[in-house]
């Protein structure tokens, strides 16, 4: 899980559980790759978001030549541009504000689905957080150290996104992500002691670059209060201008919140309608339960899984606890 600002990085055994849920996810050649950037970095919390569509159950696999393509048994997932097409459009644009424009791929909120260039995106990530073992959150978190070697190693996994826990504003490591077909959901927002606009200069860095699929708000505030203990309905309205103000400088891109688990979600929901998206982190142990058909019968929105598990480092007594 990501470690509360200011706390140091503890990545030991924890390894063993992350990559067992993994490997169940994406097939058994994860547990190589996987390790070794996870003996590297703290890739905090695995996100496999294939819940982001109502069809959280289908089994999908890559097509064994490459190509990108896959087949998936519920028939209404599929796979977003290949990796060759993706480098294309990378070689071809200086992805500048000016020239990325014509080379973003379309991205729209259907229903319960979130459609590039009209056909529904099959999300298989993790969240990427690349502090060093015995660093610190946020001050020694380096995504331009780590780009290079990771992106090639979650692209060999068969992670298509990466999630964040603070903004990457660099083109450079948004340039290498995409080369690997790697998405991502650039995190914008979460401590509440920032001003709800101080989000439009973060979104307008990167808004036009192709790796960009949507922005992400919160991280599990209704458990810490935008990490300043703001009272729930006030964080509610916090996120709610925060949203605004993304939507006004970026009309193009989703907009999602990363809730804890469900409880009040109704009733969130109905007083954020700018968030598009629904994140849930949810630490269930190995099963998810009801957790598709309960979040079904609170909101309409597409949601994804921004951490899942079981966690293995206790902060309540500052050790690892399995």
């Amino acid at each position: 899980r990501p470690c509360p600002r200011g706390s140091r990085s503890h990545f030991g055994s924890s390894s063993r559980s992350i990559v067992t849920h993994l490997q169940r996810a994406f097939g058994g050649d994860l547990v190589k790759t996987m390790a070794r950037v996870l003996s590297r970095h703290v890739v905090v919390a695995a996100v496999v978001a294939s819940g982001i569509f109502s069809a959280a159950s289908a089994s999908c696999r890559r097509d064994p030549v490459g190509s990108g393509a896959s087949s998936c048994a519920a028939g209404v997932l599929s796979e977003p541009p290949s990796l060759i097409q993706r480098k294309s459009q990378v070689k071809h644009s200086s992805l500048s504000a000016e020239a990325g424009s014509s080379t973003r791929s379309r991205i729209q909120v259907q229903g319960r689905q979130i459609l590039v260039d009209g056909k529904p995106i099959h999300v298989k990530g993790v969240a990427w957080n690349p502090v060093k073992k015995g660093g610190t959150n946020p001050r020694d978190l380096n995504f331009a150290e780590a780009v290079e070697r990771d992106a090639a190693l979650l692209a060999q996994a068969g992670v298509n996104a990466v999630r964040t826990y603070q903004p990457i504003t660099d083109t450079r490591v948004l340039d290498v992500l995409w080369s690997h077909g790697i998405w991502v959901f650039n995190s914008v927002y979460n401590h509440g002691g920032a001003p709800s606009d101080s989000v439009v200069s973060k979104v307008n860095a990167v808004k036009h670059h192709p790796a960009i699929l949507m922005w992400t708000i919160g991280n599990e505030w209704n458990y810490n209060g935008l990490y300043t203990n703001m009272a729930l309905w006030d964080s509610v309205s916090r996120l709610q201008e925060v949203a605004e103000h993304i939507k006004r400088n970026d009309p193009e891109h989703p907009v999602a919140c990363v809730y804890g688990e469900l409880h009040e979600l109704q009733g969130v929901d109905a007083r954020m309608p700018s968030v598009d998206v629904w994140g849930v982190n949810a630490y269930r142990g190995i099963s998810f339960g009801n957790l598709f058909d309960s979040y079904a019968a609170l909101s309409s929105k597409p949601f994804f899984l921004g951490e899942y598990g079981a966690d293995a480092f206790n902060v309540k007594i500052g050790r690892e606890d399995q």
